[in-house]
C-alpha cells in the first residue's frame, strides 16, 4: 500500500473521529486505531477470533467476565436488541433543540426513525426493524457506537 494511501487513511480516522479503520486489499491488510490518552487502547490479538454469542445480555464491559461473582449494573431487559449498522457518532435527536425520535415506554412501528448516527459528516437515519415498544436506550446521546453494538431494546 503507497505511503500517500496511508497518510489519507489517517487523515480520515483523525478527521472523523471513528475508533478503528480496517482495510484489506488483496494480501495488504492495515490497522488504524485512534486513542487518547484518558482511554488507553484495549491489547489485541494477531490470532483471528468471533465475537462471543450473547444471549442473556446486550453487552458485557470490557475485562468482567460472564463469571464475575458482582452483580450487574442494571438489570437486564428482555427483548430485541437493536444493533448499530455503522461506526459513527449516536444522536436521539435532529438537532439539539428537538426532543428525542423515541423515549423509553414509547410504542414503534418498523420503519420509525429510533436515533441519527452521524459518519463521515452524512447523518443516516436508523429504523426501527420491527414493530414493539421500547424498553432500553442502550447509548448515551453524543457518543461514539461502534458497528453492531447494541442502541435499543425493543418487545
Amino acid at each position: 500500500m503507497d505511503l500517500r494511501k496511508l497518510k489519507k487513511l489517517i487523515d480520515l480516522v483523525d478527521e472523523t473521529g471513528i475508533a478503528e479503520l480496517e482495510i484489506t486489499e488483496g494480501e495488504e491488510k492495515v490497522r488504524i486505531t485512534r486513542y487518547n490518552s484518558a482511554h488507553p487502547p484495549a491489547v489485541s490479538s494477531a490470532v483471528p477470533f468471533s465475537a462471543p454469542q450473547l444471549t442473556s445480555a446486550p453487552s458485557l464491559s470490557a475485562g468482567v467476565s460472564a463469571e464475575s461473582s458482582s452483580p450487574p449494573a442494571k438489570p437486564v431487559e428482555e427483548g430485541h436488541v437493536l444493533k448499530s449498522p455503522m461506526v459513527g457518532t449516536f444522536y436521539r435527536s435532529s438537532s439539539p433543540e428537538t426532543r428525542p425520535f423515541v423515549e423509553i415506554g414509547q410504542s414503534v412501528k418498523s420503519g420509525d426513525t429510533l436515533c441519527i448516527i452521524e459518519a463521515m459528516k452524512l447523518l443516516n437515519e436508523i429504523e426501527a426493524d420491527r414493530d414493539g415498544t421500547i424498553k432500553a436506550v442502550l447509548v448515551e446521546n453524543g457518543q461514539p457506537v461502534e458497528y453492531d453494538e447494541p442502541l435499543f431494546i425493543i418487545s
